[in-house]
């Protein structure tokens, strides 16, 4: 018979969402793996490897994807992993030498620097004196050999002015000093205050090792499958064929002899009879009659359209209510009447 086609069953959302997720979930870790490859160098080497799992559910479906956790090891060559090794235990001591003597910076800083100008003066004046002490005190005794020499004694007016202006060159000579050594006193002062924490500081620092440099390889990612997409295009061509497939049903009980169904409601005998026929191929059944697809010969007025309908021989057997024969003899098939259409006689 000529059955109704069934529609395609729609896809299930929740299952195609899940699909969709799944297949996401494998694309992204194919990347991980893809896009971080093991590298070696001549310093050293870098590689990745999974060192166990961890569960993901995916709040929409419920469903629990197992994670692959991925663990990235960086190994030095022979060479440079002796030279951390020594760095590392010079580090170390290092370290340990300057936090015995950090203790001392505690008490050490509780003691502002004292930048004024009478503590600059005053360290100015006690640097600079230990030098100009001495060569005063020797211009000193060439000015009074000098003096004597010359038959000034103390006392006398000569004397006493040589003396003064010895003095006020003295005076003069400590005024220079810290007129044009306060900056170089300051900062000397400053210095030795960070001497201390700069030892220290160089202390921690730590020796020089040549670490690996690995490369950045360019590898383009793998596209995530649009499973969902397929899922709905697949469905698209299911619901066209079956469109297609019901458009065929349609046409065919509507081409039923090539004439219109108000002729077939009608009542009205059409000519059926086998001997009609050429060209004659089944192509289904109808309420338990079979259909067949065939033309007219050219004598009974064919003219190579193409018909679908019943063989009258057949109908006769079992419908014989259905079946007329003409005064020519011919067999002819009241399919109004066969097929229950309304309005048949």
């Amino acid at each position: 018979m000529i059955s109704s086609p069934k529609p395609p069953k729609p896809p299930d959302p929740q299952e195609t969402a899940a699909a969709q997720t799944g297949t996401n979930v494998s694309t992204a870790v194919a990347n991980a793996w893809l896009q971080n490859p093991n590298q070696v160098t001549p310093d050293g080497s870098f590689t990745q490897s999974q060192t166990g799992t961890r569960k993901f559910v995916d709040g929409a479906t419920g469903k629990t994807y197992e994670i692959p956790i991925i663990t990235q090891t960086q190994t030095l060559s022979g060479q440079q992993q002796r030279i951390k090794n020594q760095s590392d235990a010079a580090s170390l001591n290092l370290a340990t030498i300057a936090n015995d003597q950090s203790g001392f910076l505690k008490g050490y800083l509780n003691k502002p620097f004292d930048g004024s100008n009478e503590a600059t003066e005053a360290r100015l004046m006690e640097l600079g004196r230990k030098r100009l002490d001495p060569i005063l005190a020797e211009r000193e005794d060439q000015t009074r050999t000098r003096l004597a020499n010359q038959g000034l004694k103390v006392g006398t007016e000569g004397y006493d002015r040589e003396m003064r202006n010895l003095s006020q060159s003295s005076n003069d000579a400590y005024n220079s000093l810290l007129l044009s050594g306060r900056q170089q006193a300051y900062q000397e002062a400053l210095a030795e205050r960070n001497q201390p924490i700069n030892e220290i500081g160089a202390l921690l620092g730590t020796g020089q090792v040549s670490m690996p440099q690995f490369m950045n390889p360019n590898i383009g990612a793998m596209p995530t499958t649009d499973y969902a997409g397929i899922v709905s295009d697949n469905y698209n061509q299911r619901m066209n064929a079956y469109n297609s497939q019901v458009q065929q049903r349609n046409n065919m009980l509507g081409g039923i002899l090539g004439f219109g169904g108000s002729i077939l409601s009608a009542g009205i005998p059409m000519l059926s009879d086998e001997r009609t026929k050429e060209d004659i191929k089944p192509v289904g059944t109808l309420k338990g009659h079979k259909l067949y697809e065939y033309e007219y010969k050219s004598e009974f007025g064919g003219d190579g359209e193409k018909h679908i309908g019943v063989m009258a021989q057949e109908v006769e057997k079992k419908r014989p209510d259905a079946v007329v024969v003409g005064s020519d003899g011919l067999r002819r098939v009241k399919y109004g009447q066969l097929f229950g259409m309304r309005g048949a006689a």
